[in-house]
């Protein structure tokens, strides 16, 4: 069976890539390597050993697009990852995270539309939620106004999905919130690589262990929370990727409710910043040089997941500890830095 990972060579694609080679599905990847290394497709054949296509397409190409699903029209299901993904740039860069974000969806959407029957799994986020009343946050919160760009690109892209398997009932689509991904494969073949600078919390911290950063910055510690610092949930890319898996085997098998449905994947644990500074330094047995800098704007206060539903209907629940997360992503770095 052939699944399309749009996004493939990213972080979370690159390992939910690996956990269907080694469930025996077929997969072709389309990447633009905009944000990601073709060397990631030797990591993956190590880890897997096993052939996986791959094809460079910018996805805002509709006649790339066009092409690619003329010669692969055997696709049983997409997972779709591509996308632009740190708050603060598209802050700064709106346009870029519209355009990327959501034509490449619209033109994928279209393009599986012809194929008649068709499974998709859609990379969404936490951002979709913005300031959450309460949490943990179920899949019933209020879809709060978008604190950033990117959080918005995730909630029109979710109603696009919505609206098309509306007016299409042969497609099925899973939108999957999750939280905050870290960490990287136990054989440290795959993790996550950032270009240039990181916007995310761990690789700024192994990258700052290692010597490559002087110091980590930390972005506010007057937030309403325990320690002053932002609150969040941190799971396990490979834990994540497992996930996807089964959203994508819940849509072949025929299990899904209705032929849109959500998920929020994450721990069910929230951790502040300072949190995972110490558990970092424990883990590295290493004192983290930080300094606390001012508020990023679009960051929310406070967001961790209530997985209820994706333990119970996806059979499905994180099982790595953020020390154990964070172990990986040590060795990682360590390992690209050689």
């Amino acid at each position: 069976m052939k699944i399309l990972v749009t996004g493939g060579l990213g972080f979370i694609g690159s390992h939910t890539v690996v956990e269907l080679l080694e469930k025996n599905y077929e997969v072709v990847i389309i990447d633009d390597l905009s944000n990601s290394d073709e060397k990631v497709l030797e990591g993956i054949k190590q880890i897997t050993a096993k052939e996986v296509q791959f094809e460079k397409i910018d996805l805002k190409d509709r006649m790339a697009v066009a092409d690619f699903f003329a010669q692969h029209s055997d696709i049983q299901g997409v997972i779709h990852f591509a996308a632009s993904k740190a708050v603060g740039e598209s802050v700064e860069n709106p346009l870029l995270y519209y355009e990327n974000n959501l034509s490449s969806l619209v033109y994928v959407l279209k393009e599986l539309l012809l194929l008649g029957k068709s499974n998709f799994i859609f990379s969404s986020s936490c951002t979709v939620y913005g300031e959450a009343d309460q949490v943990p946050i179920t899949e019933e919160a209020e879809i709060k106004p978008a604190l950033s760009p990117y959080g918005n690109t995730k909630q029109i892209g979710e109603e696009i999905i919505k609206d098309s398997c509306k007016a299409h009932p042969n497609l099925n689509a899973i939108s999957l919130r999750y939280f905050n991904p870290i960490g990287a494969h136990p054989s440290a073949l795959i993790g996550e690589l950032p270009l240039g600078v990181p916007q995310n919390l761990v690789p700024f911290i192994t990258q700052t262990a290692v010597g490559l950063r002087s110091e980590l910055s930390v972005f506010g510690d007057d937030y309403p929370t325990e320690d002053g610092t932002c609150i969040r949930d941190y799971i396990y890319v490979v834990d994540l990727a497992k996930a996807h898996v089964l959203a994508l085997e819940r849509l072949i098998n025929q299990k899904a409710s209705s032929n849109y449905e959500v998920f929020n994947l994450g721990t069910g644990k929230g951790s502040s910043v300072l949190d995972v500074i110490r558990s970092f330094e424990r883990i590295s047995e290493q004192k983290l040089p930080y300094r606390i800098a001012s508020r990023r704007e679009g960051d929310v206060v406070k967001a961790f997941a209530d997985t209820k539903k994706a333990n119970e209907e996806l059979q499905w629940s994180s099982e790595t500890s953020l020390d154990e997360a964070l172990l990986t992503a040590l060795q990682w770095e360590k390992k690209i830095k050689k």
